[in-house]
């Protein structure tokens, strides 16, 4: 559930609760009522909440009643203390009244209890007060009112007596007095349910989400990125779910691919510490060799230094590729972009190269099958330095037959096409499509034996793509490989364009 309509359903609950609360009031007053009526057989409606002396007037009257025809019925009895007790009793229990009778100005009996009011002879009303016709009502003690319904009457023997029935409303109705009360204590119940309902709907629907989120985000900061998180719903948590997990997920990634390209710089130092070495080994021996006599003659001497200079050539090689490497890694590789004729540049390479592979007893024929006007946009020293990767590289994995290459350049619509071929050792079908990976090196143990960093064809792929083309090859093993790339014509309608990058 979203957050907004968490919110608006606790609103309308915050709204509601009066609601609810207003009825559950008066339904406890409805409740109070009820039993007040049976009670003391008040009928009516709510008036004795906001007058109730009016109520108690209108049930002291009932009970007068009773009280009248009891004494009518038998004076003499009205002045018998154990007959007095036994009606006060039935009153008291009826109407919560009590009975006080006085003779000739001397109380002679009060039915009160140590919770009545305590009312003296100076706080009750002279004999006669209560007439017929006035039906006189009357209240005394200030400090809790009290309602006197008096009967007079005259024994034989011509003494004055009085009959009071007093109702108090400190005790006629003890419901009432409590109503207040229990509605306040209803209303702060009522209130703490709602609270604590808010808050456990609250809680449970977003604390322990939260809490699932924290623990993810303690796995993170140790390092550990391997627990996914489960992501359910739509409300705005889930989003923030999805999104802590697609963090989650790149840094996993981030994570592996930095762990790839550190265990890459190792292999790599690896590689060329191996490939330095070889080249220092034989450096070393040779210039061992001159310096102890061992060269005597002439020839043998030229011999070795040829050697020398040859395993330098190739550890400034190595150095040279690896400087490239690392300007490639930061994508800093310096271009500078003209427009070259395709029969004349390849032509030159061609040339070099082929010198350089008769030394080394390697057939090596060229072919151009592009008009003499086509033109490309390229950097020639980068472009010259995928010929001589390709070239090295197929030198490299020769093996022990007679070597031949040949370099092919053809015209395929839109771009030139260039293809240079090997009958060497070729290329297993498994690792064919990693061999311009970095690193990459096709079966380890035998290329110990021809070293290699392992980083020449990658550097030869990034060019290509850096000029807007495309590299891949096809080999077979113990045949041969075809190494090809692709770089556009320059349009007969475009500007020559020099740019460096």
């Amino acid at each position: 559930m979203k957050l907004k309509t968490r919110l608006i359903i606790s609103f309308c609950i915050i709204i509601f609760v009066p609601v609810i609360l207003a009825a559950a009031v008066f339904g406890t007053i409805r409740l109070v009522r009820n039993n007040s009526e049976q009670s003391y057989n008040i009928e009516g409606n709510y008036a004795y909440l906001t007058n109730s002396l009016q109520e108690l007037s209108r049930n002291a009257d009932k009970t007068f009643s009773d009280v009248q025809g009891w004494v009518s019925t038998d004076k003499s009895r009205a002045l018998d203390i154990s007959k007095l007790k036994e009606f006060n009793k039935t009153i008291a229990d009826k109407s919560y009244s009590y009975l006080l009778v006085r003779k000739d100005n001397e109380i002679i009996f009060d039915g009160s209890s140590e919770d009545d009011v305590s009312l003296n002879k100076d706080d009750l009303p002279a004999y006669g007060s209560n007439k017929p016709t006035a039906n006189v009502i009357v209240y005394v003690n200030r400090r809790t009112p009290s309602l006197l319904r008096q009967f007079d009457f005259e024994t034989e023997s011509g003494e004055l007596c009085t009959v009071f029935q007093v109702t108090s409303s400190k005790s006629i109705m003890p419901g009432t007095r409590k109503l207040f009360l229990d509605i306040a204590l209803s209303v702060i119940l009522i209130l703490v349910f709602t609270a604590i309902l808010l808050i456990g709907w609250t809680y449970r629907g977003i604390v322990p989400r939260l809490k699932t989120l924290v623990k993810a985000t303690e796995e993170i900061r140790e390092g550990q990125l391997d627990h996914p998180l489960t992501v359910q719903g739509q409300d705005e948590i889930s989003e923030l779910f999805r999104s802590f997990e697609d963090m989650r997920k790149r840094l996993q990634a981030n994570a592996i691919e930095k762990m790839n390209n550190e265990e890459e710089q190792r292999q790599l130092i690896r590689n060329i510490a191996h490939d330095l070495k070889t080249p220092i080994t034989a450096v070393k021996g040779y210039a061992e060799g001159i310096l102890d006599g061992v060269a005597k003659t002439p020839e043998k001497r030229e011999a070795y230094l040829k050697t020398i200079y040859n395993k330098a050539n190739e550890m400034n090689s190595l150095i040279n590729e690896l400087t490239l490497y690392s300007k490639i890694d930061t994508n800093k590789i310096p271009y500078n972009f003209q427009k070259l004729n395709v029969k004349e540049f390849f032509m030159d390479c061609a040339e070099a190269i082929g010198m350089e592979l008769e030394s080394q007893k390697i057939e090596f024929s060229y072919y151009n099958y592009v008009d003499d006007e086509t033109c490309i946009i390229a950097d020639p020293e980068q472009l010259e330095r995928v010929i001589h990767n390709l070239i090295g590289n197929s030198v490299k994995y020769m093996g022990s037959r007679p070597g031949i290459i040949n370099l092919r350049v053809k015209d395929v619509g839109d771009f030139i096409q260039i293809e240079e071929e090997d009958n060497g050792k070729g290329i297993s079908a498994k690792d064919l499509p990693y061999i311009f990976d970095r690193m990459f090196r096709a079966d380890a143990s035998r290329n110990s034996k021809v070293g290699g960093s392992g980083i020449g064809l990658s550097i030869v792929k990034k060019i290509i793509e850096d000029h807007g083309g495309s590299i891949w090859a096809t080999s077979k093993e113990d045949v041969g490989t075809v190494m090809y790339f692709v770089i556009r014509k320059q349009q007969e309608e475009n500007d020559e364009q020099d740019t460096d990058h």
